[in-house]
């Protein structure tokens, strides 16, 4: 079938990329070792703490959200040490993953697969670890598998009223640049994350910010490690920071795509977010009503304003998927791990507005219609009548 017109991302990552981040990108090289570069360079690992709202330090890599999971064992993990990873879903589970094989011991949580993390489970845990073998917390904010908000600053306070000095290291992948994240206020040792999602740019580029703990962590670890090492990327010229050759169209585009969340302000960034993410599930709560579909977060505090997954208690949501992709030229995200063929998310971050969010919930909506999947019409209404009453 030939199709026209322009199709719609609406994944919960990759994002879609402002031509003003595109065009930034399209240039030639240049001299990496250039005074310009150098400082333009150095200007964005600046400004990337107000985007983490941290003091620290950040360093940034070419590697996608996996390696940056790696990046963190590496530098504040060595082979015996224990982590605590509340379960929360197919990320969590793939850091796990992770952990086991590089010989860290796991110790993890039941599943929060339709709440935010219960910090008295995490309190518990860290309470029974009387020796202070777990060295870190690592959790993940926002779980693009679930559509789940965690609390972050709950969990840094469990630790605190555990009386444990584990580290808090928070996986914002999917969190940085669309929810609030005050790495500082909140205790966070160290958070990390990926270009392709809040930060409106391609995959492979990622970042940690380390606060001073973290840092004072990782200096006294002795593991073997070199690439990944934070003590490997420092310096005054630019392929210091990246170990070897800077991504040098990656970085015109993350200078471009942190122009623009500057220029907007970040706490206007959560603020469309939220409006937008509100909207989304103003529609499907309407659609719901007929039985066939549900939100996989059961609180509303859980439902995050990056992601809503959409949990089909009839119908198939791989088939609905592939329709509004292969036939309507919109890209949803299907289930992931032991959800798939149950749930269907809607991406809702980064370079996002009204009238893109708005003709993907329609598709949406036609999808149901189309194969027949119990819902009450007019989901798409009720989304323009909540964003009508927001000015």
């Amino acid at each position: 079938m030939l199709q026209r017109g322009r199709s719609f991302i609406q994944l919960p990552g990759p994002t879609n990329i402002p031509d003003r981040v595109l065009a930034a990108m399209h240039r030639p090289v240049v001299d990496f070792a250039g005074r310009e570069f150098t400082r333009m360079t150095r200007g964005c690992l600046e400004d990337l703490k107000q985007v983490f709202q941290t003091r620290g330090e950040v360093f940034p890599y070419v590697a996608l959200g996996h390696g940056m999971w790696e990046v963190v064992l590496d530098n504040l993990l060595a082979l015996g040490d224990a982590v605590l990873v509340p379960d929360t879903g197919r990320f969590s589970a793939s850091w796990c993953e992770m952990i086991r094989a590089q010989g860290i011991e796991l110790v993890t949580t039941s599943p929060f697969y339709r709440e935010s993390v219960d910090p008295a489970a995490v309190e518990e845990a860290l309470r029974a670890d009387r020796g202070h073998r777990i060295k870190a917390v690592l959790m993940v904010q926002v779980e693009t598998s679930t559509g789940v908000l965690h609390d972050v600053a709950a969990v840094r306070r469990a630790i605190d009223a555990a009386g444990h000095p584990a580290l808090l290291v928070v996986d914002a992948v999917a969190s940085l640049a669309t929810v609030d994240l005050p790495m500082d206020a909140w205790g966070v040792d160290a958070a990390i994350t990926a270009s392709q999602k809040g930060l409106m740019m391609p995959p492979g580029m990622g970042f940690v910010a380390v606060g001073p703990r973290a840092r004072q962590a990782a200096l006294a670890n002795t593991a073997p490690r070199k690439y990944w090492d934070w003590g490997s990327r420092r310096g005054e010229e630019s392929y210091m920071w990246f170990y070897g050759t800077p991504p040098l169209q990656m970085i015109w585009g993350l200078r471009a795509a942190l122009d623009m969340l500057l220029e907007e302000g970040m706490p206007a960034v959560f603020a469309r977010h939220a409006r937008l993410a509100e909207a989304a599930r103003r529609a499907v709560a309407h659609w719901s009503e007929a039985g066939a579909l549900e939100f996989q977060a059961l609180a509303p505090a859980a439902r995050s304003n990056a992601v809503t997954a959409v949990r089909f208690t009839q119908g198939d949501p791989e088939a609905v998927r592939l329709h509004c992709r292969d036939e309507l030229q919109v890209a949803f995200g299907g289930g992931l791990g032991p959800f798939q063929g149950h749930i269907l998310r809607i991406g809702h971050m980064g370079d996002l507005n009204e009238p893109m969010l708005l003709g993907a919930l329609a598709v949406l909506e036609t999808g149901l219609r189309r194969l027949d999947v119990p819902h009450r019409p007019g989901g798409v209404t009720a989304a323009v009548e909540w964003l009508a009453t927001q000015r």
